[in-house]
C-alpha cells in the first residue's frame, strides 16, 4: 500500500465573499511546492460559517465546484472542503470531494449546530461518506460532527485509514476541539486531521485555528497554532498497518445500529 501525501489550508476567511476566498485559497495552494494527493480546506470556506444561505448558496454546478475542479486537475489531487449548496429548494452544508478527473462525491453535514440555529436553515445529511483514494480509505466529516463519536466510529469490517474534519470552530471552545480530535484518533486507530480557520468572522466570533494532524496513537504530527498557513505531510501506510496488527482494539468494538433522531 502506498503512502499518502496530504495538505491542508488554515486561513482567515473573507465574510460572504466567495471570489475573495477563491483567491485566498488559491494563494495558499500555490504555496504548496511539492506534489500532494489531497488538499483539505475549511468548512464553508467560500463564505465563513453563515446562516444567510438564501443569499450565498450555490448550485452543484456553480463557480466553486468549477474552481475546485480546476485546482484538482492542475495539482493531480483531490480537493475537499464544505460550501453552502442549494438543491431542490433545500440548503445543505455540503462537503465536496473533487477528484482530478472532475468527478465529485459529497457529504451533507449530519450534526447541525443547534446553538447557532443551523438546523433552522440547513437540511441534515443521513449518509456517511468513506472514499477510497490512491489505496487509502478516508472518512471526511464536518465540524460539529466531531462531538459525536458514534458517527465517527471506524467500522470493524473495513476500517478507514484517515479521518478528517473541516471546521469553523470558534476559540471559545478551543479545548474541546483539541481534546476531541485526539480522542477520535485514539479510539479509531486512524490518522486524524482537523482543518479550522483563523481570524474574526462577520458575527464577531474569533477563531484560533489549531488545525492539526495526528497519528493513530493520538500523537501530533502537525500542530499549527493560529497562523495562516498551508501544511503538507506524508502519511505512512506501513506504520498504520503495523500498529493495528500489534494493537487490535478495533476488533474488540461493539456492534451497533444507527437510528436517526433528525427529521430530514
Amino acid at each position: 500500500m502506498s503512502d499518502l501525501t496530504v495538505s491542508f489550508v488554515q486561513a482567515s476567511l473573507h465574510w460572504h465573499d466567495p471570489a475573495a476566498n477563491h483567491q485566498e485559497m488559491s494563494r495558499h495552494i500555490d504555496g504548496i511546492s511539492i506534489a500532494t494527493d489531497l488538499i483539505v480546506l475549511p468548512e464553508m470556506f467560500t463564505t465563513g460559517f453563515s446562516m444567510d444561505a438564501a443569499a450565498l448558496a450555490e448550485p452543484m454546478d456553480g463557480p466553486t465546484l468549477e474552481w475546485m475542479r480546476l485546482v484538482a486537475e492542475s495539482r493531480d489531487a483531490v480537493v475537499t472542503g464544505s460550501i453552502i449548496i442549494e438543491e431542490d429548494g433545500r440548503y445543505y452544508n455540503r462537503l465536496l470531494w473533487v477528484r482530478p478527473d472532475g468527478s465529485v462525491s459529497y457529504y451533507n453535514k449530519r450534526h447541525l449546530f443547534t446553538l447557532a440555529g443551523e438546523q433552522n436553515v440547513y437540511t441534515a445529511g443521513t449518509d456517511r461518506l468513506i472514499e477510497e483514494w490512491r489505496g487509502w480509505r478516508i472518512c471526511p466529516l464536518i465540524c460539529y460532527d466531531l462531538r459525536f463519536p458514534v458517527w465517527s466510529r471506524n467500522p470493524m469490517d473495513q476500517p478507514y485509514d484517515l479521518l478528517l474534519y473541516v471546521a469553523n470552530w470558534p476559540s471559545a471552545r478551543r479545548t474541546a476541539w483539541i481534546t476531541l480530535l485526539r480522542a477520535r484518533a485514539i479510539e479509531n486507530l486512524a490518522y486524524t486531521m482537523g482543518v479550522n480557520c483563523v481570524g474574526i468572522d462577520g458575527n464577531s466570533l474569533p477563531y484560533t485555528g489549531d488545525s492539526a494532524l495526528l497519528d493513530m496513537r493520538g500523537e501530533y504530527l502537525v500542530e499549527v497554532g493560529n497562523q495562516e498557513t498551508s501544511i503538507t505531510r506524508t502519511l505512512r501506510h506501513a506504520e498504520l498497518t503495523a500498529f493495528r496488527e500489534r494493537f487490535t482494539a478495533l476488533e474488540d468494538g461493539d456492534a451497533f445500529e444507527l437510528r436517526s433522531t433528525v427529521e430530514c
